[in-house]
Formats: C-alpha cells, sequence, structure tokens
C-alpha cells in the first residue's frame, strides 16, 4: 500500500474502519441494485488506489467505490 492519504469529497482524511455516506445516487454495475444518496456505508478498507475503497453495501458485497462520492459520516 502507498502511503498516500485518501480522502473523501469535502477532503477529510479516511482510514480503514470508517463509515461513509454516499453523496450521489449510484447505480452499481452487473446488478439492478442503485445506492441512493445517503445511504451509510460501514467498515471501509482502503486499497492501493487513493482515490478508491473497498466496502460491502445491504445487497452488494465487494463493492469498489470511488471516493469523489463519499463523505465520512
Amino acid at each position: 500500500m502507498t502511503d498516500d492519504i485518501v480522502k473523501d469529497s469535502n477532503g477529510t482524511p479516511l482510514s480503514d474502519g470508517d463509515s461513509v455516506h454516499v453523496i450521489k445516487d449510484l447505480k452499481v454495475k452487473g446488478t439492478s441494485v442503485t445506492l441512493k444518496r445517503g445511504t451509510l456505508i460501514k467498515n471501509i478498507r482502503l486499497t492501493g488506489d487513493e482515490g478508491e475503497i473497498e466496502c460491502n453495501a445491504d445487497k452488494v458485497k465487494g463493492l469498489v467505490l470511488k471516493t469523489c462520492f463519499l463523505k465520512k459520516a
């Protein structure tokens, strides 16, 4: 993993285990699920890319989300 600091859409640093809110409705590729604005995602995991995080949502496991669509809770 790199030493880059992962930040949300507001510039707040994120770390493993944080909770984030989705700030825009997001269609999940390969499914009929849409993550609605305001959805709380708990226990995120950082990836090697400072622009992405891994997480599990209600109905979808193993999601990779871009940090520009997230806000720290």
